[in-house]
């Protein structure tokens, strides 16, 4: 009987660490989905800023990046 008991536990535990790793790679996916969605909700703000940089280096308002400087 205690064999049987302990043979329980020792499958009870094996599930909840497999159940827990299941709800780390749902978490993951459903952070990648998340991911998906902003950044395609994004494209057009980064097509403006882009379209406003273009304009603004055209327009001799920008200057060269020094990394030295940074």
């Amino acid at each position: 009987m205690r064999n049987e008991t302990q043979r329980l536990i020792f499958v009870h535990v094996e599930f909840l660490k497999m159940k827990a790793i299941a709800l780390m790679i749902l978490e993951e996916l459903e952070d990648g989905v998340q991911w998906d969605k902003t950044f395609a909700k994004s494209q057009n703000f980064l097509a403006k800023v882009a379209g406003e940089a273009v304009a603004d280096y055209r327009a001799g308002k920008t200057k060269a990046l020094d990394p030295d400087t940074l």
